[in-house]
């Protein structure tokens, strides 16, 4: 079957779906996105993507394209339309499509795109099951990591850089040796101490909407959670290390490296969280 995208008011054959030249999205990366993981056809997390969205609509001035009613039948339509139960959905919105001048045009409506695809859960959970592995290298991305932007150049070379080194993630760190975040993921440790801890939000890092449900998961299991940076070095010597994101949802990290994480195994803490996280994220899809 032919997979189906949204564009700007109009679903198109996705091999023939097309934005204008001069689209403000592909000439200044002047644009937000957003990724929702699909389960049985219904949207895991809505309301917390939604919030991020508008927030970061908001935070580059870019006008909000449509309500909430109608941008939930666009998702769910596009979803329909390619027949996904078990994968993602994409949501791309920019400025809108002007002459091309450095300074935001007038009167311009924003452009919107919306794709889906199956994604096959199986891969990710024997991944998760045996653990992968991790490298680390400077964050080199600008100054407004809170804002989910499509200018991810950075971050597109953090993941070369950890697929060419056979990993499959890269943990950026900031000057001082903190982490910050994964190329498209944010990050986790369990200390030596047994602590599970996470960079604090208000730091120049995404304020994942994964990161946030599994925090009170977390608490409601029982787990002492602190938000506070760490080093890549006490990333190394922790019990378990793991990323999380919308479309991996908790993947432990057994080196980083090449420095081999606790056992090398996926730790008891990774492997809970990321199994009452699939169960909520299924129970609770809208």
């Amino acid at each position: 079957m032919s997979r189906v995208a949204y564009v700007n008011g109009v679903y198109q054959p996705h091999g023939q779906a097309v934005i204008h030249v001069e689209d403000r999205g592909f000439q200044f990366a002047d644009g937000v996105y957003e990724v929702w993981s699909v389960f049985e056809g219904r949207l895991a997390d809505f309301d917390g993507h939604l919030t991020r969205l508008k927030r970061s609509l908001t935070e580059l001035k870019i006008d909000i394209p449509m309500s909430d009613g109608a941008l939930s039948r666009v998702l769910a339509e596009t979803i329909r339309r390619n027949r996904v139960r078990t994968g993602i959905v994409y949501l791309q919105v920019t400025r809108g499509t002007a002459s091309r001048d450095h300074a935001f045009p007038r009167d311009v409506a924003p452009s919107v795109v919306v794709t889906a695809r199956t994604i096959d859960l199986n891969k990710g959970e024997a991944l998760a099951r045996t653990g992968a592995a991790g490298v680390t290298q400077p964050d080199i991305r600008w100054g407004r990591c809170d804002i989910k932007t499509v200018g991810l150049l950075p971050n597109v070379l953090a993941k070369q850089a950890a697929r060419e080194k056979g990993a499959y993630e890269c943990l950026m760190f900031d000057e001082m040796g903190l982490v910050t975040e994964g190329s498209s993921t944010n990050a986790w440790i369990v200390d030596e101490h047994g602590k599970l801890r996470t960079r604090d939000a208000q730091a120049n890092i995404l304020k994942g909407i994964t990161r946030m449900a599994l925090m009170k998961l977390a608490e409601s299991e029982g787990i002492e959670l602190e938000e506070r940076a760490f080093t890549v070095e006490e990333a190394k010597r922790a019990r378990e290390v793991f990323v999380t994101a919308a479309s991996s949802f908790v993947m432990p990290l057994v080196s980083l490296d090449g420095a081999r994480i606790g056992d090398g195994r996926p730790g008891p803490i990774a492997t809970r969280l990321r199994d009452v996280y699939l169960e909520q994220a299924r129970r609770e899809a809208i």
